[in-house]
């Protein structure tokens, strides 16, 4: 007797290439994250696919390493073709993806102390 099979996925999946337009190389994150520098990833994120099952799943883009500057909430489901473009006073250094709705509040703390909420992973 065959026994099921149980597929686990974890979201918010957040997958980043290294050129825009979704080429070159890959690489796919899983769960809530940060970005600390988004140089240090496949010397490079140019563009990026943010997906989740959950509408209120947050990406937050800062203009300066390690969640620091001006940034910008977006909420549910992303396809970013050239990341450069999100920005208005600069590129996207580090960024931090989330199942979870954080708010205003959240990610300024997150900016302040540079320390990611308990369950998220640095990178």
């Amino acid at each position: 007797m065959d026994k099921p099979v149980s597929i686990s996925r974890t979201y918010p999946r957040l997958a980043v290439y290294s050129e825009e337009n979704f080429r070159g190389l890959r690489r796919v994150y899983r769960g809530n994250l940060g970005i600390a520098d988004i140089d240090a990833v496949l010397t490079g994120i140019e563009s990026l696919r943010f997906f989740s099952t959950n509408p209120n799943a947050t990406l937050v883009l800062f203009d300066r390493s390690r969640f620091r500057d001006n940034f910008v909430i977006l909420r549910g489901n992303r396809n970013i073709r050239e990341l450069d473009d999100i920005l208005r006073r600069g590129d996207v250094e580090s960024l931090i993806a989330t199942n979870q709705r954080l708010t205003s509040a959240q990610v300024r703390r997150i900016q302040r102390t540079g320390n990611l909420p308990p369950g998220y992973r640095l990178i």
